[in-house]
């Protein structure tokens, strides 16, 4: 049995505080959709480089992990690519048709403070 090998590895980015934001967001989602947003990064690690629908570029080197889960809402995890891993920068609930300013300004925040 051959056993298919991750292309790329997920890490948390870790605030200088040490805390990982996207982690303890996705804490706050219920079991379904922590699992699922989980399965859609996974998919992205073991596939990568992945496009739509499961992944958008939004630009300057950041990409976006799009996910469908309850309710009818959409979970977005913006990460980028540095040091040869997927660093998962922010994680939110998409509530409108673009993604928030505030929420790309986030993401490059963090983006910028590890470098590329």
């Amino acid at each position: 049995m051959t056993r298919k090998l991750k292309k790329i590895d997920a890490a948390f980015y870790r605030s200088v505080t040490g805390t990982e934001p996207v982690r303890d967001w996705l804490l706050t989602l219920n079991s379904d959709d922590r699992r699922r947003v989980g399965f859609d990064i996974a998919t992205a690690e073991f596939g990568w480089p992945v496009g739509m629908p499961l992944c958008r570029s939004l630009g300057d080197g950041l990409w976006e992990v799009r996910s469908d889960i309850s309710h009818g809402s959409i979970a977005r995890v913006i990460f980028c690519i540095a040091q040869g891993q997927m660093v998962l920068l922010h994680g939110f609930v998409k509530k409108s048709q673009k993604a928030p300013k505030a929420d790309l300004d986030v993401a490059r925040k963090r983006q910028r403070s590890i470098g590329r």
